[in-house]
């Protein structure tokens, strides 16, 4: 009979980060026999790590490129699309179902999640209304199951789990969302995404003293779900995706490929929007990696070498080494530009910010075509930002549309960022498994459904 597991995907756990002010954590470790290193696939950010958990696969096989792409089809950049329907292949639930029919899975806001084949499913879904409002709200199936969750704990608090405001409300809101799940639906295997200490390593970096006190309130989340599933006989595995590195610069590709004339921009109501389409070759800026996309291959040449004259670039990829790195699909870059260790990559393009789409002092993760962890900030040019928030929310309930434009479009903010695969021990992403073989003290993130598989159906698993 398969044994209920829980894989709690706790972002941004690192072994250095262990210690004092995670006695739950390091307590859990112990009863491991101890932590193996994840390594993860490139780039290392959330949705090509997690398809290749749970594939099995690299990028190359299950089509994660990145948390976003160029569909060259459309001619547009796609950030944080949430359909099962764009990861390749089968995912564990259908392996392991495919041994047991009777297995059932729970997938608690892991990505791509909408329509896939898991039993049951919660993950983010704001409502976007025709007059600019965005109300937080969540997609679950069965669909019933979200009026019950949002009865009983409420609304889900979207606006604590990305923007200024992030903090651990929206990481409690998703474990009691967990707990509730699991009671009703009691599945074999419980798939939990806790965001928390991604937010602060992000924005203060991993030495920041404040870090402490964000450790301390995810092993206290923690601790509640492991008492949790104890009690019910569930075995737990906790799993991170990335670790957080400390970053002191940005690294701006879109501006060296302006000055280069690869670049083509529009002007629109006196601001300077990318044209992805009529680019000759631009960036699709990723954390701390940058899928490169060039319209013809005459030139990849002369792009590759205004690349590799950028400082803070470490190296670029062509068509050889993307291959080898498992990055090899069509959704990927035509180059693939890595940061060095202590940079990261920003999307913008313009060079005075008299120019920036309005959408950039925003928090709009879709329209954006690139990442952008400015949004985890209040623009400090601003002398009450929380005065301009609550106008502009008046506004709105007057009927106006306005704009919450009160993120910085400094970068230099950012203290932390993630992306690379090489990175220091300490700081590699990491991996506690309860099945008494610590053999494997290394283990690549598409290698790592063999160690679950063995946690649902023993040791042949």
């Amino acid at each position: 009979m398969p044994q209920r597991l829980a894989v709690l995907n706790i972002v941004g756990l690192t072994p250095n980060l262990l210690g004092d002010a995670t006695p739950n954590l390091v307590d859990f470790a112990r009863r491991c026999g101890g932590i193996r290193s994840l390594i993860p696939d490139l780039p290392a950010v959330t949705c090509t790590v997690q398809s290749s958990i749970l594939t099995g696969t690299t990028p190359a096989r299950h089509g994660i490129v990145g948390n976003g792409w160029f569909d060259r089809a459309q001619n547009e950049v796609q950030f944080w699309k949430q359909s099962s329907a764009l990861v390749g292949g089968d995912r564990i639930w259908d392996l392991a179902r495919k041994r047991d029919p009777s297995v059932t899975t729970a997938n608690l806001f892991w990505w791509n999640a909408m329509y896939s084949t898991a039993n049951i499913t919660v993950t983010p879904r704001p409502i976007y209304c025709a007059d600019g409002r965005k109300l937080p709200d969540i997609w679950t199936n069965p669909s019933d199951w979200r009026d019950e969750l949002r009865g009983e704990i409420g609304a889900f608090p979207l606006f604590h789990f990305w923007g200024p405001a992030a903090d651990i409300r929206s990481t409690e809101w998703i474990a009691r969302a967990t707990m509730m799940t699991v009671a009703k639906f009691d599945p074999t295997l419980s798939l939990v995404y806790l965001p928390h200490l991604d937010y602060a390593l992000q924005k203060f970096g991993p030495t920041h003293p404040s870090i402490r006190a964000e450790l301390r309130e995810i092993d206290g989340v923690f601790a509640a779900l492991l008492k949790f599933f104890d009690d019910r006989g569930v075995r737990v595995s906790v799993l991170s995706e990335y670790g957080i590195a400390p970053v002191s610069k940005a690294t701006y590709l879109n501006r060296a490929l302006r000055s280069a004339g690869f670049l083509r921009l529009r002007n629109e109501m006196d601001r300077e929007i990318l044209d992805a389409g009529a680019s000759r070759a631009f960036a699709v800026c990723d954390h701390q990696v940058a899928h490169i996309y060039v319209a013809q291959e005459k030139y990849l040449d002369d792009v590759r070498r205004t690349l590799q004259a950028t400082a803070g670039v470490e190296m670029v990829l062509g068509a050889e080494e993307k291959r080898a790195a498992g990055l090899d699909h069509p959704r990927a870059g035509d180059l693939v530009a890595i940061s060095t260790a202590d940079s990261w990559f920003a999307y913008p393009w313009w060079n005075d910010d008299a120019l920036a789409p309005d959408y950039a002092r925003t928090v709009d993760i879709h329209r954006k075509p690139g990442y952008d962890p400015c949004e985890l900030f209040l623009d400090p040019k601003i002398r009450f930002p929380k005065g301009r928030i609550a106008w502009r929310l008046f506004q709105r309930k007057l009927g106006m549309r306005a704009l919450l434009d009160v993120i910085p479009l400094d970068a230099s903010l950012v203290r932390g960022s993630h992306g690379r695969v090489e990175m220091a021990h300490a700081r590699r992403p990491l991996m506690m498994v309860d099945d008494g073989d610590n053999d494997d003290l290394e283990v690549r993130a598409c290698d790592v459904m063999p160690f679950l598989m063995r946690q649902i159906f023993g040791r042949d698993g």
